[in-house]
């Protein structure tokens, strides 16, 4: 008989640490899930923050592109185009990928893509080589491009070495604040020179 009354106690045993594991695990989730609530609402508190305070302080290109999206980038076909040397002899064949703030505005300039790939054509047809060759005139050539770029949407202008200006809408809550133009960067993908 006294076989008997140790497997009670055995069977007894592992029911109670059956019920303590759950217990601690219960308390071990409403532990997390309080935790996990209260690190949202700090978060969310922390964001809101940020975003009034943004409005008024303005972002450098870092912040817009990386924070929002990736990158969105429209190749052009290849351009090759009689520079301005001498004798007409030399050529530039130069492949160009414009980077737009997004897919949006993506269509919005293929809509006008006749006529920035008429400006450009005219800028680099301005060009000699020896310019083309340099790292000066190859960034003033991106900003030239960049300005054409900007035309149909209300920026450019006719001087030969202007930053691109901005539009003249104005955003509903901002004091004369500058719209965004669609095309934000011109990036050379091929450049020959002959």
């Amino acid at each position: 008989m006294s076989d008997k009354p140790e497997v009670a106690e055995e069977t007894k045993a592992p029911a109670k640490s059956k019920k303590m594991l759950i217990i601690i695990l219960a308390v071990v989730l409403v532990v997390l899930a309080a935790g996990g609530g209260g690190a949202y609402f700090y978060i969310s508190k922390q964001r809101a923050a940020a975003a009034e305070e943004g409005e008024d302080a303005p972002t450098s290109k870092a912040d817009h592109g990386s924070a929002k999206s990736p990158p969105v980038y429209l190749p052009l076909d290849s351009m090759v185009v009689n520079l301005a040397d001498p004798g007409g002899e030399k050529v530039a064949q130069i492949g160009i990928t414009l980077e737009v703030t997004d897919a949006k505005a993506s269509d919005s300039v293929k809509s006008f893509l006749p006529t920035i790939r008429n400006g450009v054509l005219k800028q680099i047809s301005r060009r000699t080589a020896e310019e083309l060759l340099s790292i000066e005139g190859k960034e003033s050539l991106a900003k030239d491009i960049l300005r054409e770029a900007s035309i149909p949407f209300g920026g450019g202008g006719d001087g030969d070495h202007e930053e691109p200006p901005v539009a003249k809408k104005k955003p509903p809550n901002k004091k004369n604040a500058p719209a965004e133009m669609p095309v934000k960067g011109v990036l050379f993908s091929s450049f020959i020179v002959q």
